[in-house]
């Protein structure tokens, strides 16, 4: 229940603090006088888009300040704690903004978002204004007005999220199929690639060595003459080669008496040269015998090499890279035969999540169709208070096609109305008067307030188009609807001003330097010359008051 609302520095406010009691409250004054000055500060607090133009004129900034008593109110409570929120038996919602656009907001003193402002207000406050029946030409707030009735409203929130959890999995499983033929392609090129790969002997150091292969084998005619022109130079030249020389050194050295070291030495290292020498002439020799120019070896390995080539080409990578290439190929493919499994997989998740889905929305469709039977009773009688007579209005259920899934539920809803006995019922669009739809509108609120678990409820000027007796009716409403919550009333009609439990008169103070906005609590002589001037004008006579005062002892009776 909203306690209290301070304001500062907004509009034509320099500081102003309203406290409100319970009951039903009427808020009334001249035309400009500002009667809205309360909610529309309300939806500041309440996390509203910040203007700011409606900042004080020489003020820096606006702060609005609005405190409920959140007893009882275990939703409130809830949110509160699972956003970390401090709770108590009051919650205080605060916002600041400034000239230059800064915006900040806090829950009993904890800094906060707009949004969480936003959300917690839809909570404390139900809002319905005088353009309310221009929302009420839509379908989707039929739908809502009815869960909220219904107190099906958690039910639509579950059987929305079953379909969007079922709508997520079909639709993977629609993509996964619609592009099973490309899939099937695609696991055939890769089961031909892998095999044309795993045909091939991709390992790194076989690569290498058929490259050295195929470079001694392209050689051979050369490598032979150079071999034999080493061993030739080393063992073989008649007169001179190498290991004569070196064994004619030795046989000279060797006859030297008292050889100095140094000749020593050089003896010891001719002995490992020729030693060496003889080595390489054997390494030679066994290379000269075992090996043979193979033509048609060479041609066997180049042709290998050519088609590595050819495939490291075809796949853009090195040669040896082509064994990566194979691991990688052979990856994808084994997604894709799983593919089958997954597709098997998604189609059992669809099934099962297309019948929580269906479960829950029978059961909500059970709801609003016991919930739309009496929601209707209540507004036609509302209807019939209205000066509505033979009017009647219809929640009519429209169900889906059958298969057919929607996050709503299995059918449409849709207020339709006949305004006179024997004529057809028409959506409320249909309504040829504006006179006739406010009514309507006004019912179905009443009706809607009446079940709405918020403990304020405000109502801006939604008696528009209303006078006479019908304005005594909507006061009534109002009254008893205040009995149950509390209920703030922006009007013009001295009828339903009449009978508010508490009275507030909004007025505008204007001299030559400034402007003023005030809202005063009026007493029981303040609201009779209140009715009055809004019975009789600028001029109040003492037939006016008299009918004033005679208009409000009838209401509090």
């Amino acid at each position: 229940m909203l306690l209290s609302i301070n304001i500062n520095n907004y509009t034509l406010v320099e500081s102003l603090e309203i406290e409100f009691s319970g009951g039903t409250t009427a808020i009334t004054g001249e035309t400009g006088a500002g009667k809205s000055l309360v909610l529309d500060a309300l939806g500041m607090a309440l996390g509203d888009r910040a203007d700011t133009g409606t900042i004080r004129h020489g003020k820096d900034r606006a702060e609005i300040t609005a405190t409920f008593d959140i007893q009882g109110l275990d939703e409130a409570m809830d949110w509160l704690q699972s956003n970390d929120f401090n709770t108590d038996e009051q919650c205080i919602l605060r916002r600041i903004y400034t000239t230059e656009g800064r915006s900040r907001g806090y829950i009993n003193g904890q800094s906060c978002t707009m949004q969480q402002l936003q959300q917690l207000g839809e909570m404390l406050t139900d809002i319905h204004s005088q353009h309310e029946h221009q929302s009420l030409l839509r379908r989707e707030t039929h739908r809502k007005l009815l869960d909220d009735y219904a107190n099906a409203s958690d039910l639509a929130t579950q059987v929305e999220a079953d379909y969007r959890q079922w709508h997520a999995a079909h639709k993977k499983l629609s993509n996964l199929m619609e592009r099973s033929d490309e899939l099937i392609a695609r696991k055939d090129l890769l089961s031909f690639q892998v095999n044309e790969l795993q045909q091939l002997d991709l390992d790194p150091s076989a690569l290498a060595k058929l490259e050295i292969e195929q470079q001694t084998l392209a050689n051979a005619e050369q490598i032979l003459q150079e071999s034999q022109a080493v061993l030739a130079i080393c063992d073989q030249t008649e007169g001179f080669n190498v290991r004569d020389g070196l064994n004619r050194a030795l046989s000279s050295l060797a006859g030297l008496k008292h050889k100095p070291e140094a000749l020593s030495n050089a003896e010891e290292l001719l002995q490992n040269g020729l030693i060496q020498i003889e080595e390489a002439t054997r390494e030679i020799e066994s290379h000269v015998d075992r090996f043979e120019a193979d033509p048609q070896r060479l041609q066997q390995v180049e042709e290998q090499l050519a088609v590595i080539f050819q495939m490291a080409r075809k796949h853009r990578v090195n040669a040896d890279q082509l064994a990566e290439t194979l691991t990688v190929l052979e990856s994808e493919l084994q997604s894709l035969q799983d593919g089958g499994e997954s597709i098997a997989a998604l189609q059992q998740q669809a099934t099962e999540l297309a019948s929580i889905y269906e479960a829950s929305a029978r059961t909500l469709s059970a709801t609003r169709q016991q919930g739309s039977q009496t929601m209707a009773a209540e507004i036609n009688q509302q209807l019939q208070m209205l000066s509505m007579e033979g009017a009647e209005l219809l929640v009519r259920l429209a169900a889906l096609d059958s298969g057919e899934y929607r996050a709503s539920g299995f059918e449409e809803v849709e207020f339709v109305i006949a305004t006179n006995p024997g004529q057809p019922h028409k959506p409320l669009a249909k309504i040829a008067s504006g006179g006739e739809l406010s009514r309507v509108s006004l019912a179905i609120q009443v009706v809607a307030a009446a079940h709405s678990k918020i403990p304020t409820l405000v109502f801006d000027e939604v008696d528009v188009g209303i006078g006479g007796s019908t304005a005594d009716i909507v006061g009534q409403l109002l009254k008893i609807l205040g009995d149950r919550g509390q209920v703030i009333s922006v009007t013009h009609q001295p009828q339903v001003a009449a009978h508010a439990h508490h009275h507030y008169q909004a007025s505008k103070i204007v001299d030559t330097q400034s402007a003023a906005s005030l809202m005063t609590p009026l007493n029981q002589q303040q609201r009779v010359e209140e009715l009055a001037r809004m019975l009789g004008g600028a001029t109040v006579t003492e037939q006016t008051l008299s009918h004033a005062s005679e208009l409000l002892s009838l209401a509090s009776n």
